[in-house]
């Protein structure tokens, strides 16, 4: 078996050392990713809530022409149109 000497295990030791900064690097780039991740979530989420926004209003809106046009007639189950009647 091979003597076991102060300077094998330096070198061990140093090679461990570096792993580890090497480790520990490639954690923080993680930690980097998914930061920017959560920042793309975020951003989608309120593009979701503006278009919701949006088509509420849409909706709200369309309620009110109809109400103008009275066309809530035609969606309540009423005979179709007739324009010779």
């Amino acid at each position: 078996m091979a003597e076991v000497t102060q300077e094998l295990l330096f070198e061990l030791l140093k090679r461990v050392h570096a792993d580890v900064g090497e480790l520990r690097q490639t954690q923080r780039d993680l930690q980097a990713d998914f930061i920017n991740m959560r920042g793309t979530m975020v951003a989608i989420q309120a593009d979701m809530h503006q278009m919701h926004g949006m088509l509420y209003r849409q909706d709200d809106r369309m309620e009110r022409i109809e109400k103008r046009l009275d066309l809530r007639e035609f969606n309540e189950g009423h005979s179709a149109y007739n324009p010779e009647a």
